[in-house]
């Protein structure tokens, strides 16, 4: 059982990232709908823009799926790798965290954010993204949580979305998923985030019976309202 840095490649529409710049005529933020895309490629074209963006390019927020994949955190280590061959790709990254899995029907944003322009750290930055997603479950009546040492926003005992992130130059990239409606099989082969017995849910199981583009809807306007509340400049492709 190893660990495979790549997957297979498809043409995805990330394979043009543009750099807009902040301004009176320019948005903010750009929000990007990119449907399916595979991880290897997103988390490529992610540390592409953060390390050639300015001062004066947008934030950006892309929300997207992944085909099925375990991603490795610098946290991770050999004792973390699926315990199974499950043929599912296993690709380590530059992220914080330890080892997680994404899949169809699961909903990740990434937040390519430059924390100085907003005024606050990484920290805050994990605390905005955990409210962004209590604050989506709340009219729902499902009472969320986050915990200190464990980032991620929880029902119960359950964790029901994940974060890892990484900063460079004071910008962040990768970001959060959330599992909405999933096959949650993968988890069992893995100690989620690192945490043995860790029990994974996911929306549909609470009730939640939104499909995954109004939840993405939901948890757009809810990071909008947690990282950019003041943000005039939003452009939505």
């Amino acid at each position: 059982m190893g660990v495979d840095v790549t997957e297979h490649a498809t043409k995805s529409p990330l394979s043009k990232v543009a750099h807009v710049r902040t301004g009176t005529t320019s948005p903010q933020v750009l929000v990007r709908r990119l449907g399916a895309v595979n991880y290897a490629t997103s988390w490529k074209e992610m540390k592409r823009y953060t390390a050639e963006r300015t001062g004066s390019d947008a934030d950006q927020l892309w929300l997207l799926q992944h085909p099925p994949v375990y991603t490795l955190g610098l946290a991770a280590r050999a004792a973390h790798l699926p315990r199974s061959d499950t043929q599912i790709p296993v690709v380590k990254t530059d992220r914080g965290g330890q080892i997680t899995y994404h899949g169809p029907g699961q909903i990740v944003a990434y937040t390519l954010v430059d924390l100085r322009r907003l005024g606050i750290g990484v920290r805050q930055l994990v605390r905005r993204l955990e409210q962004s997603v209590i604050d989506l479950l709340h009219p729902y009546g499902i009472e969320a949580h986050g915990r200190e040492r464990a980032p991620g926003v929880y029902v119960g005992e359950a964790k029901i979305a994940a974060l890892g992130l990484r900063i460079r130059n004071g910008c962040s990239y990768h970001g959060l998923s959330l599992n909405v409606d999933m096959d949650l099989g993968p988890f069992t082969d893995i100690d989620p985030c690192g945490y043995p017995g860790l029990r994974v849910s996911q929306l549909r199981d609470l009730g939640i019976s939104d499909d995954i583009a109004t939840i993405g809807d939901k948890l757009l306007a809810a990071l909008q309202s947690n990282l950019w509340p003041t943000s005039t400049g939003i452009e939505i492709q």
